[in-house]
């Protein structure tokens, strides 16, 4: 496509706010989006189908914490993005656009309007995580002046390791949240609160104790999940009861060589590859975690 015709097609890019009904649209999109990606570099689908992406769509354009993103051309979506900004960093994605709309800059539209918001509403950091062998993708966020940060490995498949002798893992409740922020902010420099209360009233917290103490927790497993530990083995003890994963694994930093070794070796394996890529405030992990797909 010439620079002209390149121009004349992103000019005619409309963003606007998402509502929930366009998630019936914009679900099957992100379906093939990611899907096509990952065909064309070898790997599965991240989705079993453009329902399952309706639906993880629908509850983010719905809920009062996160704030969509439409790309329509030629009267027609086109694409989506979002942000999570329950908490004071901010999560973009995920960032779809339709595989026979691509190259012709509605990416980029839907990244300028994301960033845009982030500086209206002054966050100290917006943070994404993107598929490592999709060069397009990783360019474009460079350009955009985030920097990746954290290789990470997707894994799947159920541990079948024992916890460390001393750590005792239950559910959490909401006397626990002051001192799961503290581990957070400990570990990053800030918190997740707002995820954490989320967690916290759907009952899907953990934490981890070790005499007597909380010494980690976990919001949740897999690409919807994030977890916090002083210690690898309080990640370990978690991870262990991982009964339900949303998405296709657990995304575990490739840096920390213990944790990755050890889940190799307790039955897990990589699905794929990712890059977490940051703007504004990052502080180098201190202790263990696990990201989300966000963050």
């Amino acid at each position: 496509m010439s620079g002209e015709a390149s121009a004349a097609a992103a000019s005619e890019i409309r963003i606007r706010n998402a509502v929930p009904a366009d998630a019936e649209i914009c679900g099957p999109i992100l379906y093939e989006a990611f899907a096509t990606i990952n065909r064309n570099h070898g790997f599965p689908p991240e989705l079993p189908s453009g329902e399952s992406g309706a639906e993880i769509l629908g509850m983010l354009f719905s809920h009062p914490g996160f704030y969509g993103f439409v790309a329509e051309s030629g009267g027609r979506i086109v694409g989506s993005n979002c942000l999570d900004e329950r908490s004071s960093i901010v999560g973009l994605g995920p960032i779809t656009v339709d595989p026979k709309a691509q190259k012709q800059g509605i990416g980029r539209a839907l990244m300028m309007a994301a960033l845009e918001r982030v500086r209206e509403r002054n966050a100290p950091g917006v943070r994404l995580v993107q598929s490592a062998f999709h060069n397009r993708s990783l360019s474009l966020y460079a350009k955009l002046g985030f920097q990746a940060r954290e290789p990470l490995s997707v894994m799947e498949g159920k541990l079948d390791g024992v916890a460390a002798e001393g750590c005792k893992v239950r559910t959490a409740g909401d006397a626990d949240a002051a001192v799961c922020n503290r581990l957070c902010r400990e570990t990053h420099g800030h918190d997740r609160a707002g995820e954490l209360t989320d967690g916290l009233a759907q009952g899907s917290v953990l934490v981890v104790e070790r005499e007597g103490r909380i010494t980690g927790y976990a919001c949740g497993f897999g690409y919807f999940g994030h977890a916090v530990g002083e210690t690898n083995p309080d990640i370990q003890a978690l991870l262990i009861e991982a009964n339900h994963v949303t998405g296709p694994g657990i995304l575990i930093p490739t840096r920390n060589a213990e944790l990755f070794a050890w889940c190799l070796t307790h039955g897990m394996r990589v699905f794929q590859p990712m890059t977490l890529m940051t703007i504004g405030q990052y502080q180098e992990p201190r202790g263990a975690y696990l990201p989300s797909v966000l963050y």
